[in-house]
């Protein structure tokens, strides 16, 4: 297959894209990684009149550490997000995350920021990012503005990006906050190691001074049409001490009442909900685990 006719656009600066984008409207699609929207374009199931390419815009590639944030450009491929010990040290649940994004290769040039504007809703990074409560922003010739990673993903593919906006930016809080033990741990179950998942969660804890839990983000992907944060799972753990039972009720919250998966050629709603469940207590456990004393955050 090949795609339809389009222009072709390379900008080397933001200004120049965000023109390029504004001028043309929704008949421009900005060109990322390429992992998924080439593909998509092969099929002709994206069908764009003008691609812009990102790739020659320098500064939309880069992880650095602000004060009390990470933050990482939209155009930084996965691979460096891999390999980065800066995210390794202060976002340990993105870290662990990464291995399972499809194969090195296509890690090799797909990008943080192309991911997060895809919403594909068996994607790892959407999950991570709400579960971290990270923040992203969005640019156009119209400004700037931050959007929390929990409002930005809005339906199958959807996300709360208007006409002529980028991801620029990405901005997670650093795991490790004086006085207070937390813990991250990541699960997916997946038919072949690459594959889109199944299902799959990304869990934040903290505990306090007595062991009780004071914050948890359980982010469920693969279980619906976007990534779900698992209220009435953290409603069960808050202000408790974790342990065997109340972490099975919790994981029985997240995957009776916090998600509502549907069936396919992969597998069934009922499938989708045991493993949610499953999947939430094992990370749920290796999290809190590393939230107490003598635990590993990673």
């Amino acid at each position: 297959m090949k795609p339809a006719a389009f222009d072709y656009h390379c900008p080397a600066s933001r200004s120049e894209a965000f023109a390029l984008l504004a001028n043309h409207g929704g008949d421009a699609k900005p060109l990322a990684g390429g992992q998924s929207l080439i593909p998509a374009m092969n099929f002709r199931l994206a069908m764009p009149a003008v691609l812009v390419d990102l790739n020659a815009i320098a500064d939309l590639s880069y992880i650095t550490r602000q004060a009390n944030d990470l933050r990482i450009g939209a155009m930084t491929r996965h691979r460096a997000v891999e390999r980065s010990d800066e995210v390794r040290v202060a976002a340990p649940l993105l870290n662990a995350a990464m291995p399972f994004i499809a194969h090195a290769a296509i890690r090799t040039r797909g990008t943080i920021g192309g991911s997060l504007a895809h919403a594909d809703p068996a994607a790892e990074l959407p999950a991570v990012m709400i579960a971290l409560g990270a923040r992203i922003r969005v640019e156009s010739a119209r400004g700037s503005r931050e959007v929390a990673a929990a409002d930005f993903f809005t339906g199958l593919f959807s996300t709360a990006l208007e006409s002529g906006e980028l991801v620029t930016e990405i901005g997670i809080p650093v795991a490790h906050v004086t006085g207070i033990r937390t813990g991250t741990a990541f699960e997916e179950f997946s038919r072949r190691h690459g594959d889109f998942a199944l299902a799959g969660v990304a869990a934040r804890v903290a505990v306090d001074d007595n062991g009780r839990c004071t914050l948890a983000r359980v982010a469920l992907f693969g279980v619906g049409d976007r990534p779900m944060l698992a209220s009435s799972c953290a409603r069960v753990l808050k202000g408790q001490p974790p342990s065997t039972g109340l972490i099975r009720a919790a994981a029985d919250a997240a995957a009776q009442d916090d998600i509502d998966p549907t069936s396919d050629i992969h597998a069934s709603s009922r499938y989708r909900r045991h493993l949610a469940g499953v999947l939430t207590r094992r990370a749920l456990e290796r999290a809190f685990a590393r939230a107490h004393p003598g635990g590993s955050s990673t």
